[in-house]
């Protein structure tokens, strides 16, 4: 009797120590996959905005009466906010005077080089186009008695601005110079200022982006008008 008692105790010995090992080996795993989902995720890639491929259809071959060649200069950004790729936007509700990023979008170059290419792609549609103050195309050109004017660009205001929360707009804000190069030097010609705005679509990154390419676009074609009626 006592011999089965013992076997007996024993027994339950044992059943007491595998039910604690499975025990601690679901703890173990219930804590490895706790450790597991807390671990960080993989850092979330901005995503990349540009205007877009422009014009799809190919110019034509020859063009009748071409305007007169002009130079293009770099475009400034006083003050430097607008010198990086982040995609910037402002509320005017609350603090209007404060340019926030959005976390993860970002432009392709900054928004002065972007408006230049666009720039510099309609109005080659209709004239030659030259970089101001570089390379030999805008030498000979002076050599030969043809002073293009020169188009130089401030860019004051890129954002995408919130009226409320939900109302928006792209906005953009230009200073448009038009001088004359003469050997001597630059000769003003004329100045024109321009503001235009766009609605956006939703309110959120991709809205602004679409918000300012359209304003963009906008902008663009004024100054090709502006340029043409300018004497």
């Amino acid at each position: 009797m006592n011999r089965l008692i013992a076997i007996n105790h024993v027994a339950a010995q044992d059943r007491r120590t595998w039910a604690g090992g499975r025990l601690g080996m679901l703890l173990s795993a219930v804590l490895l996959l706790g450790a597991c989902s807390a671990l960080p995720d993989k850092p979330v890639r901005a995503s990349l905005y540009d205007f877009g491929p422009g014009a799809l259809a190919p110019l034509p071959a020859t063009r009748q009466a071409p305007l007169a060649p002009i130079a293009l200069a770099d475009i400034t950004t006083p003050g430097g906010v607008l010198d990086n790729q982040a995609v910037l936007y402002r509320l005017a509700y609350d603090d209007a005077q404060q340019l926030r990023p959005y976390s993860q979008a970002r432009w392709t170059m900054p928004p002065a080089q972007l408006i230049r290419q666009r720039l510099r792609d309609t109005l080659g549609q209709s004239r030659a186009v030259l970089n101001a103050g570089e390379g030999p195309a805008l030498n000979r050109s002076v050599n030969q008695g043809v002073l293009p004017r020169v188009l130089q660009l401030e860019l004051d205001e890129f954002s995408h601005y919130f009226a409320s929360p939900g109302s928006s707009v792209g906005l953009i804000r230009l200073r448009a110079t038009l001088v004359e190069t003469t050997p001597s030097g630059e000769k003003l010609l004329a100045q024109r200022s321009l503001t235009v705005q766009r609605p956006a679509p939703s309110a959120d990154a991709p809205g602004g982006v679409r918000a300012l390419t359209a304003a963009t676009d906008a902008a663009i074609d004024e100054l090709a008008t502006w340029l043409q009626q300018t004497p």
